[in-house]
């Protein structure tokens, strides 16, 4: 299922303080214009320009870089779509669990810790 929402607002200038939250909160865009009104296509580079101001600012690989330069494993996810959110949390039940299974192996009794606790994180 996927829900359409359909918005005209050729030349209708009140609604560009609602055109800010429609194009954050759109996934898809469909711009029409009318070939018998000029108004209509000359509009087509405002509603593109306000689409602009909320692409993706961040590369997936700029993020990577970073998590790289933290030690942390990366992971992209959205909260807005849910993807990969699920298995964010299970990934890192996994490694906490994981961890914990090696400190428990490292620390048993009358041993010392060799291994300097160590931190998971996940840059998401």
């Amino acid at each position: 299922m996927c829900f359409v929402e359909v918005i005209d607002t050729a030349g209708q200038e009140e609604y560009a303080t609602l055109r800010d939250q429609w194009v954050r909160e759109g996934q898809g865009f469909i711009l029409v214009y009318s070939i018998a009104s000029r108004a209509t296509f000359d509009h087509l580079d405002v509603f593109r320009q306000a689409m602009l101001k909320f692409e993706r600012e961040v590369s997936r690989e700029d993020g990577a870089a970073l998590a790289r330069s933290f030690g942390c494993e990366f992971l992209e996810t959205s909260a807005k779509t849910a993807h990969n959110v699920e298995r964010l949390f299970i990934y890192l039940v996994r490694l906490l669990r994981s961890t914990k299974q090696q400190e428990q192996g490292l620390q048993g009794p009358g041993r010392v810790q060799k291994e300097e606790k160590k931190r998971k994180c996940i840059i998401m």
